[in-house]
């Protein structure tokens, strides 16, 4: 995705993916250096989704994962409040 480039959301199923594409440009933000308050995009996405491993070791496995088709991706994304 390209920074100028916008998202329009129709269905319910294409908010998780729009809210996993924030996530991976905030965590790609983080492994720059960026830093910000309350829980970082790295946290919520290790723990929603189980990956291992340092910010950029995260980052590539969110990057695989969204490259996914959307029909592969499980349905239900479990939200940690």
């Amino acid at each position: 995705m390209k920074n100028n480039e916008t998202i329009t959301v129709i269905e319910a199923d294409q908010v998780d993916r729009a809210r996993l594409l924030t996530l991976k440009a905030g965590l790609r933000l983080e492994v720059q250096g960026l830093k910000g308050r309350g829980r970082s995009a790295y946290t919520i996405v290790k723990e929603e989704l189980g990956f291992k491993g340092s910010k950029k070791e995260v980052l590539d496995q969110l990057s695989l994962y969204l490259a996914l088709p959307p029909s592969s991706l499980e349905k239900a994304t479990t939200y940690i409040e």
